[in-house]
């Protein structure tokens, strides 16, 4: 099981402000008797948050698409239903039953082999678009109508093109491992974009001093000023079916024009001393560099192919994004970048 800790409107807890007192309070065990008891009360709010959901769209412009949902048997399953009752959209659904063994495959779609059986099915029956949402349905993976995975960075990409069409000169948050297709279409479309470290505490409190619209991350977090600056892939999701059938194009036509670079994906690498590793990286690819900061790890930028190494909080692991214009150099670099962390 997973907690989430938040204050009143939905401030999130971090380490340093509140997350550590309240692991040392645990730890202790040295708990204050309360000077009131707490009281329990069970009430359904699904159809108060469909409803909600809806209301970042509007309804009457979608099409009748044909949409594929991956719930891996986690809490999709049990809100698709509720929202698809008030769509024109056909619902193909996958894996509905809520079952926290996972029967089928783990619920985390960031893994491409567990978006294998969403892919396939979209195939078979010739639907517009898939998705795959994770056990507690806040992050989503789509694919479009060739069954082909979008990743996180071109969700970003889609949903900002919508919302900077209907709210122009807003802002727009995004993680500094997304795509450069991003702040490049929020510069064209007249937003204003700000990049942010990776991690849903940052982003929510940047988006709330910069009164940002939407925020999106790589991993398939999607963040809504108006859902308390909280993420919800399923708003994600009604946004781009709204897109779609604004558009009148198929999902891969319309990220086409606007992606402009290659990524490699997130790639993990075991290291002895990640600190003294990233001092080295620095040292060695910073030099001849565009531009250098340590927002999170190290990016380092060369104009046509950039990348960012960040250690990982848990584990002796580096994490590396690659992200360059082609294919081949995309090989080149990220093959370049990998033997040095791993030499």
């Amino acid at each position: 099981m997973v907690l989430r800790f938040c204050r009143a409107q939905a401030f999130p807890i971090s380490l340093d402000t509140g997350l550590g007192d309240i692991r040392d309070l645990a730890v202790s065990g040295d708990f204050a008797q309360p000077a009131k008891k707490g009281e329990v009360t069970q009430r359904d709010v699904i159809d108060d948050y469909v409803q909600h959901a809806l209301s970042f769209i509007d309804v009457s412009k979608l099409k009748p698409l044909k949409v594929v949902i991956d719930a891996g048997n986690g809490m999709s399953g049990l809100i698709m239903p509720r929202v698809f009752k008030h769509l024109p959209c056909e619902l193909v659904p996958l894996y509905f039953e809520l079952d926290g063994t996972f029967p089928h495959h783990p619920a985390s779609p960031i893994e491409p082999e567990n978006m294998v059986d969403v892919q396939k099915k979209v195939r078979e029956v010739g639907a517009d678009v898939g998705a795959a949402f994770d056990g507690d349905a806040d992050r989503m993976f789509p694919v479009d109508e060739y069954g082909n995975l979008i990743d996180g960075s071109m969700v970003t990409l889609a949903v900002t093109n919508s919302l900077l069409q209907k709210q122009p000169g807003s802002t727009i948050l995004y993680n500094l491992i997304v795509s450069k297709s991003v702040p490049e279409l929020i510069e064209k479309l007249g937003g204003k974009g700000l990049r942010t470290r990776v991690g849903h505490s940052f982003i929510k409190a940047d988006m709330r001093k910069a009164n940002g619209i939407f925020g999106g991350e790589h991993s398939g977090h999607f963040y809504f000023r108006d859902n308390w600056f909280a993420d919800s892939g399923l708003i994600a999701l009604l946004i781009m079916l709204e897109l779609i059938s604004v558009e009148d194009k198929p999902l891969s036509e319309i990220i086409k024009p606007l992606d402009h670079w290659v990524r490699s994906g997130e790639i993990n690498s075991t290291v002895k001393d990640a600190q003294s590793k990233l001092k080295d990286l620095e040292e060695h690819f910073g030099k001849s560099a565009k531009a250098v900061d340590k927002l999170d790890g190290l990016t380092v930028d060369y104009g046509d192919w950039w990348f960012n190494v960040r250690p990982s909080n848990t584990e002796p692991l580096l994490r590396l994004n690659v992200e360059a214009r082609d294919q081949k150099q995309l090989e080149e670099k990220r093959d370049e970048v990998l033997a040095f962390i791993r030499g």
